[in-house]
């Protein structure tokens, strides 16, 4: 038991933002295409965040062509190299589901102020 605790220590990242639901991020993954390897990003809204540890996973969603994605992520997986957080966002829950019925301006979330 106490083998696996430690090699779950070995696959946590240690240089991650502080982000949480209703931050604007922009996930950075590696994507293999035959032999070549290239870096794509994601950017939305960050909707949930749960979970710890290894099995740590948050969930981005984004208005792509007039349509909602929503992908989650594992935190913690090797095929993300980076997140970097654009804004920070007012929430007051921790999970921002009803997000996903809002159209257009009812659908913003307001900026944090960072004093």
């Amino acid at each position: 038991m106490e083998i696996l605790k430690q090699i779950e220590q070995e696959q946590l990242k240690t240089d991650l933002p502080n982000f949480g639901p209703g931050d604007t991020v922009k996930v950075h993954l590696r994507v293999k295409e035959g032999k070549r390897e290239r870096i794509q990003i994601f950017e939305g809204l960050v909707i949930k965040r749960q979970n710890s540890g290894v099995r740590e996973t948050f969930t981005v969603r984004k208005i792509s062509f007039g349509v909602g994605v929503e992908k989650t992520f594992p935190v913690h997986s090797p095929v993300i190299e980076k997140i970097e957080v654009t804004r920070r966002g007012k929430v007051r829950r921790a999970k921002i589901n009803y997000i996903r019925k809002r159209v257009g301006k009812a659908a913003k979330v307001k900026e944090k102020n960072m004093r």
